[in-house]
């Protein structure tokens, strides 16, 4: 493998922190856009323990050597969308989250005299909505949706819009663009399967809502897997699903959940405790969800590692 040189946001993420491992381990030659240098350092330094090659960490771009160039842009900057209770305040900071990264680095990529070949810019699959126009005879989100499917006018949709529409100023200046929609990302120690594990260990997990919702789910090393598929295969560009092929509904997710963590998983969560408590979010993120598929990596020859979720949880929990 020929080293190039990456640029990346978000780099200390839960998706960004083992793509960075993984290219430093592969020497290649990584710089880190963050807000506080030291941190960043410090937290790569542990994470490769003692590994020659280091990130190189920056504030802002301006502090780049203008006959720096990238061969790759990897943009996953954003504050989590599930991380606090939607308010008018909240909803205003997850879009300038996204929004003035993505400003920033079409920027720096308009004044560059060396272009990137490609630009890898995260979304996710709340682009396409809630889905209320295709809900079948028994309410069920049977219909497969896939790359070409259609955003709506839900907060998690629009902002998926609004991201991908501020990355494409980049696109506009000739670089291969790519927009990763993400499903639900399963992992060791993070995201949403930190966050159901407490529940479902004590045998107190269960259904949300009528547990009918659709779950695309992914494995973080098939994501991660994704996104080197797309720096190394230059025919692919645009919007790009980035989930499993066998995606579930919330009750089969729980139940197999369950089964892995060799408990019982009989307790649902009401529909009104969750809008109670979560009011909006839990209507976009947790009781709604679309049956999407990643028709575009799969017509492209991209082999996952872990297509059914039983598989995938067993080696993140084991």
């Amino acid at each position: 493998m020929y080293q190039q040189r990456y640029l990346i946001t978000g780099g200390t993420g839960f998706i960004g922190t083992p793509l960075v491992k993984q290219l430093l381990q592969n020497d290649q030659q990584v710089t880190v856009l963050t807000r506080d240098c030291v941190k960043t350092a410090n937290h790569f330094a542990a994470v490769m323990k003692g590994h020659k090659n280091k990130v190189i960490a920056i504030d802002s771009l301006d502090s780049l050597n203008p006959e720096i160039t990238f061969d790759v842009v990897i943009n996953l900057a954003g504050q989590g969308i599930a991380d606090k209770r939607w308010t008018a305040k909240i909803k205003k900071q997850l879009i300038e989250s996204r929004i003035e990264t993505t400003k920033v680095l079409c920027k720096y990529l308009q004044d560059a005299l060396v272009k990137p070949d490609v630009f890898i810019s995260g979304s996710a699959l709340g682009y396409y909505g809630l889905g209320t126009n295709v809900l079948d005879a028994n309410n069920d989100y049977n219909a497969s949706v896939d790359e070409t499917g259609e955003p709506d006018n839900s907060f998690s949709s629009q902002l998926c819009v609004a991201w991908e529409n501020q990355a494409k100023c980049i696109e506009k200046l000739g670089i291969r663009s790519c927009y990763l929609r993400t499903g639900i990302v399963l992992g060791k120690n993070g995201g949403a399967l930190s966050k159901m594990l407490p529940a479902f260990k004590l045998g107190l997990g269960g259904p949300m809502g009528d547990g009918k919702q659709w779950m695309p789910w992914i494995h973080r090393d098939d994501l991660i897997g994704i996104i080197h598929f797309l720096v190394d295969n230059n025919k692919i560009n645009g919007a790009i699903n980035g989930t499993s092929p066998n995606p579930v509904i919330n009750k089969t997710f729980s139940k197999i959940l369950a089964k892995v963590l060799k408990r019982p998983a009989f307790i649902p969560m009401p529909t009104f405790v969750l809008k109670l408590m979560l009011g909006e979010m839990a209507e976009e993120l947790l009781l709604a969800g679309r049956r999407v598929i990643p028709a575009k990596i799969i017509e492209a020859g991209y082999e996952f590692k872990f297509p059914d979720l039983e598989n995938a949880l067993l080696d993140i929990i084991a």
